[in-house]
C-alpha cells in the first residue's frame, strides 16, 4: 500500500515543516524552469521573443488559473475526507473529480486555442511580437490537457499529505525542460514554438510520475461504482472548486488589463514587465507553497474537527512567509539591476524593471500573507471570501492601472500589483480572525 501522511496527529511544526520542504523545492523548480524559460528565449532569441512569451503570461493564468482553481477546491474536500477516514467518500469524490476533470479539459482547450487570436488582439498585442505570441499559446493551450492532469494530480497527492512525489515529478522535468530548451532553441533553432514544446513534454513526464503514484495507494483505487455518483457528490465538488476557479480567474482578468496597459507603453516595456513577473512568481513561492501547505494541514484537521491545531499550523505558516519576505523582499529592493541583467539585455528595458522591482518588494509581504491566510480559509471549506478578494484584486488593479497609468507610466503597473495584495490580504485576515476564534477558543489550544 502506497504510504500517504495523516496530519491530524503529531507535532505540528515538524509535521508541517517535512510537508513543506519537499513542497517548497518542487514549486521553485517549477517556476525555476518557467524562468529558465524566460531567461534562455530572453538570451537566445532577444527582446521580442521574450515579449512575446511574456504577453502569454496572463492569459496564461487566466485559463491554467482556473483549472488550478478547481483542482485545489477539489482537494481540499479529498483532504478532509482523508482526515476524517472516510475512505468510500473519498474514492466516491475522486471518481467525480475525474469524470469533472475530463470535461473541464475539453472546454478549456477548446475556448483557449479558438479565442486565442482575439485575447491577444484584445489586449493590444504589438504587431511585431503576435505571430510568436500566436504559436507560443496554441502549443501550451493546444496541450492543455498534461498541465491539468499535472496540477490535479499534484493537489490530489498533496491533499494525502504526499509531498515527496510531486518533487520527484518536478526535479525530472525540470532537468528534462532545460536540457529540451537549450536542443529546441539553441541546436534546432525552433524559436519559441521550441519552448513551448519543451514545457509540455516536461509537463506530461511529470504527469505520468503522479499518476503512477496515485496508482499504488490502496485507499483510492477506484471501482466502478466510484464513476456512478449521486449528484449531490458533484454539487459538493462544483460549490468549493467553482469559486476558487473563478478566483484565480478574475484575478487574472486584472493581471489581463495590466498587461493591456504594458503593451500600450511598447515593447520595451512588455519585456520589463515579463521579466518582473518572472521574479515576483519566482519569489512569491515560498510564501505561496507555505499556503498549499496549511491548506492541506487544515484541510485534514478540519475534517477531524481538530480546529485547535489549525490555529497553531497558521503561525507557523505565518512565520516561514515573514522570514521568506525579509530575504527575497530585501533582494528585491537592494539588487534590482543585477537581477534585471540575469533575464534582459537591453538598457531601456532595464532601466523599466530598475524601477519596479523595489517598489514591488517593500510590499511584497503582503501578498506573501495573503497567500497563508487565503489558503487557510479554503482549506476550511471556506471559499467564498478568497473568491470575494480575487474580485478585490481585480477590481484594484483595474483602477490604480487606469487612473495612474497615463501620469507615471509604467511605475503604475507596480502600484496596481502591490495595491490589489494589499486589499485582498487585508480581507482574508479579517475574514480568518473571525472563522478561528468561532472554530477554535484559545483555551483548547494544543500543540499535538
Amino acid at each position: 500500500m502506497g504510504k500517504v501522511n495523516n496530519m491530524t496527529k503529531g507535532n505540528i511544526r515538524s509535521i508541517i515543516l517535512a510537508f513543506y520542504f519537499p513542497l517548497f523545492v518542487t514549486n521553485m523548480l517549477q517556476q525555476l524552469y518557467t524562468f529558465v524559460d524566460a531567461t534562455i528565449v530572453g538570451k537566445g532569441l532577444g527582446r521580442d521573443s521574450l515579449a512575446a512569451v511574456g504577453n502569454m503570461g496572463s492569459l496564461s493564468f487566466l485559463v491554467i488559473g482556473f483549472s488550478i482553481g478547481l483542482a485545489n477546491g477539489f482537494s481540499v474536500l479529498i483532504a478532509q475526507s482523508f482526515g476524517a477516514k472516510d475512505y468510500e467518500k473519498l474514492r466516491q469524490r475522486l471518481g467525480a473529480v475525474i469524470k469533472l476533470a475530463l470535461i473541464v479539459t475539453l472546454v478549456l482547450t477548446v475556448l483557449s486555442v479558438g479565442g486565442l487570436r482575439a485575447l491577444l488582439g484584445l489586449l493590444q498585442t504589438d504587431a511585431s511580437i503576435l505571430d510568436e505570441s500566436l504559436v507560443y499559446g496554441y502549443i501550451l493551450f493546444g496541450a492543455l490537457a498534461f498541465t491539468i492532469s499535472y496540477n490535479l494530480s499534484a493537489c490530489i497527492l498533496r491533499a494525502l499529505g504526499d509531498s515527496r512525489t510531486p518533487l520527484k515529478a518536478i526535479i525530472v522535468s525540470s532537468v528534462m525542460n532545460l536540457g529540451l530548451d537549450s536542443l529546441f532553441i539553441f541546436v534546432f533553432r525552433m524559436g519559441v514554438a521550441g519552448a513551448a514544446i519543451a514545457t509540455v513534454i516536461s509537463q506530461l513526464v511529470a504527469t505520468l510520475i503522479c499518476v503512477q503514484r496515485i496508482a499504488s495507494i490502496e485507499i483510492i483505487h477506484l471501482r466502478r461504482e466510484n464513476f456512478s455518483n449521486e449528484r449531490y457528490v458533484y454539487t459538493e465538488l462544483l460549490k468549493n472548486g467553482v469559486p476558487m476557479a473563478i478566483m484565480n480567474s478574475i484575478t487574472a482578468i486584472g493581471c489581463m488589463v495590466v498587461q493591456y496597459f504594458v503593451n500600450g507603453l511598447g515593447v520595451a516595456c512588455t519585456a520589463a514587465y515579463s521579466a518582473c513577473s518572472k521574479y515576483l512568481n519566482l519569489f512569491m513561492t515560498p510564501a505561496n507553497t507555505a499556503g498549499h501547505a496549511v491548506s492541506a494541514f487544515t484541510g485534514q484537521n478540519s475534517g477531524a474537527g481538530r480546529y485547535d491545531r489549525v490555529r497553531r499550523g497558521l503561525m507557523v505558516c505565518v512565520g516561514i512567509a515573514f522570514v521568506t519576505f525579509l530575504i527575497l523582499g530585501s533582494l528585491m529592493m537592494f539588487a534590482p539591476e543585477w537581477l534585471s541583467r540575469i533575464i534582459l539585455t537591453d538598457s531601456e528595458s532595464i532601466m523599466y524593471a530598475v524601477k519596479f522591482l523595489p517598489a514591488c518588494g517593500a510590499m511584497i509581504w503582503s501578498v506573501d500573507f495573503l497567500f497563508v491566510f487565503r489558503s487557510t480559509l479554503q482549506g476550511m471549506g471556506k471559499p467564498l471570501v478568497p473568491m470575494l478578494s480575487g474580485i478585490l484584486e481585480m477590481t484594484l488593479r483595474v483602477v490604480i492601472i487606469i487612473g495612474f497609468s497615463g501620469t507615471i507610466g509604467f511605475m503604475a503597473t507596480a502600484y496596481a500589483e502591490v495595491g490589489a495584495w494589499f486589499g485582498a490580504m487585508m480581507l482574508n485576515m479579517i475574514a480568518l480572525s473571525v472563522e478561528i476564534h468561532k472554530r477554535a477558543p484559545r483555551r483548547v489550544l494544543r500543540t499535538t
